[in-house]
C-alpha cells in the first residue's frame, strides 16, 4: 500500500491538473513555478508515476495524471464544503433582532433572504414577541415595537405612519353579496385584534359613517393570527396594510372598499445603547429602515 502524499504536493498537482498549467498554479497559490515544478516532482516520485507530460509550451496531464485528478479534485472540494458548513457561521457577525410576531412573520422574515444574499458575512437571529416595551436581554441588538415611541432608549427612529384596512377573503365577500359596502362588513363577524378594539368606531368618525359593529367573532392578539382567521374563509378584520400585502398579493384576502383609517400607533426601531455603532448592527438597521420605506 502507498501512503497519502505530503498534502502540499497534492495541492500543487490539483491546482495545476485544473488551470493546465505550473506558472497559472503558482499565481493561485502564492509560489513560485519552480515551487510548484518540485512539488509535483516529489509527488510523482512518491507515486512512481507520470503524472504530466513537459511539452515545449506548457504541460499536459498524462492518462494516469487525468484519473488522478478527478477524485482529488473532490476530495479537495468535499473538504471546503465540510469546512464552510460547520465552521463558517462561527466566523459571520451576528445581529440579534426582535420583532412583534406579526412584523417578524409578515415583513421581516419575507424579505430576510434578500438581506443575507447580500451581506453573506452577517448572520440575523430573528425572535418574536407580542408585545415589548423594554430589552429585557441583554443579547438584543434591535428591537421591532409597535406603539408610539416614548421609550426610555435613546436611539429609536420612526419607521413611519401606517393605515389600517378592513380585509376579508374573496369567499366571505362574495358570502356578503360580491361587493359588500362598509356597513357590510362591520355587521359581519369581526376578529378583533387585541389593543385595537376602538378601531372600527374611529374609522366611522373619521369617515362620518354611521356603522353598527356586531358582536366580535373572535379576538386574536396578533395580526397574523387575524389574517390566518380570516383568510381560511370566515370573518373581517381591521388590520395594517403593510400586513395585509401579502395576504393580498396571494389573493388569500381583498380589501372590498376603499376605506383606511390612520393608525396612531406605528413601528419604530429600537437600537440597543452601545450596539449601534457596530457595522453589522447599522446595516441591518438601515436595510430595515429602507423596507419600511417601500410600505408606508
Amino acid at each position: 500500500m502507498t501512503d497519502l502524499p505530503h498534502v502540499t504536493w497534492l495541492k500543487a498537482f490539483e491546482a495545476a491538473a485544473r488551470l493546465n498549467s505550473f506558472s497559472a498554479a503558482a499565481e493561485e497559490l502564492g509560489l513560485t513555478p519552480a515551487a510548484i515544478s518540485q512539488q509535483i516532482r516529489l509527488l510523482e516520485k512518491h507515486l512512481n508515476s507520470q503524472l504530466f507530460k513537459r511539452l515545449p509550451r506548457g504541460v499536459a496531464l498524462t492518462d494516469t495524471g487525468q484519473a488522478y485528478a478527478q477524485p482529488i479534485r473532490k476530495s479537495f472540494d468535499d473538504m471546503q464544503r465540510a469546512t464552510t458548513g460547520l465552521f463558517s457561521r462561527k466566523r459571520k457577525r451576528v445581529v440579534h433582532l426582535r420583532a412583534t410576531i406579526s412584523c417578524a412573520a409578515l415583513v421581516i422574515a419575507p424579505q430576510l433572504a434578500r438581506f443575507q444574499a447580500n451581506h453573506p458575512d452577517i448572520f440575523v437571529q430573528l425572535s418574536t414577541t407580542v408585545w415589548a416595551s423594554r430589552f429585557d436581554e441583554q443579547a438584543l441588538d434591535i428591537d421591532i415595537r409597535y406603539g408610539s415611541g416614548d421609550w426610555q432608549e435613546s436611539q429609536i427612529l420612526h419607521l413611519g405612519h401606517e393605515n389600517a384596512v378592513p380585509v376579508c377573503s374573496p369567499a366571505y365577500a362574495a358570502a356578503l353579496g360580491g361587493n359588500p359596502s362598509i356597513a357590510d362588513l362591520a355587521r359581519a363577524d369581526v376578529v378583533q385584534i387585541i389593543g385595537s378594539e376602538t378601531d372600527w368606531g374611529r374609522l366611522a368618525d373619521l369617515h362620518g359613517l354611521t356603522l353598527q359593529v356586531t358582536t366580535d367573532w373572535l379576538k386574536a392578539d396578533s395580526s397574523l393570527l387575524a389574517l390566518q382567521t380570516v383568510s381560511a374563509g370566515r370573518g373581517v378584520t381591521m388590520v395594517l396594510e403593510s400586513f395585509a400585502r401579502q395576504y393580498i398579493e396571494q389573493g388569500l384576502v381583498l380589501a372590498p372598499t376603499a376605506y383606511t383609517l390612520p393608525k396612531r400607533r406605528s413601528h419604530y426601531m429600537v437600537i440597543n445603547d452601545g450596539a449601534g455603532q457596530r457595522d453589522e448592527v447599522k446595516a441591518v438597521s438601515n436595510w430595515i429602515a429602507t423596507l419600511y420605506q417601500t410600505l408606508t
